[in-house]
């Protein structure tokens, strides 16, 4: 069994080396790929791209509160999930989500400059991956035994709501509708 103190440094390492990874990769491509950048909204309407900038600011915000639940409150009390998973399984989730997240902006300049089915088929797949594991994170955060009256645990819905958004909706099912290569 692993210890809750080696378990918060994994969890800590998976978060701080992700989130680079995540952060790297955006900044790389954005700066590196000027001439790309506007075609990222692919066909999105105009009218729709204040929503997308508004919910990424909320679902980065809502990022800070369900880890902190996680990390303050389902570890250090040894909250099962599903009755059965320990808190391996939220790092599981945490590194799926953020390595799906860290592949999007590479694949999708990859997409640009030399269109493929694999390519395309890889996308939608760091997509999927990443919108269904925010998915998970909620519903195992409703299918443990942490304490529901503790604010926090509300705190982690409110802020896993426009993560859901942002990677099960906007970025796994709108976007891919509306991005085609010309």
């Amino acid at each position: 069994m692993v210890t809750t103190d080696r378990l918060r440094i994994i969890f800590f390492i998976v978060n701080v080396v992700g989130g680079i990874a995540v952060l790297g990769s955006y900044a790389h491509g954005l700066l590196t790929e000027v001439a790309l950048r506007p075609k990222l909204w692919g066909g999105v309407p105009e009218a729709w791209r204040p929503l997308y900038t508004i919910n990424m600011f909320l679902a980065a915000g809502g990022y800070f509160f369900f880890t902190a639940h996680f990390l303050m409150r389902a570890l250090p009390s040894g909250t099962l999930f599903f009755n059965r998973f320990g808190f391996e399984w939220i790092i599981f989730l945490y590194a799926a989500f953020l390595i799906s997240s860290a592949l999007w902006m590479p694949l999708t300049f990859s997409m640009m400059k030399i269109p493929s089915d694999g390519t395309w088929f890889a996308i939608r797949s760091v997509l999927t991956v990443t919108g269904i594991t925010s998915v998970t994170l909620l519903v195992s955060l409703f299918a443990s035994n942490a304490e529901r009256s503790d604010w926090l645990f509300w705190a982690a819905v409110a802020g896993l709501t426009p993560f859901i958004i942002q990677t099960a909706i906007l970025d796994a099912v709108i976007w891919p509708r509306y991005f085609h290569v010309n």
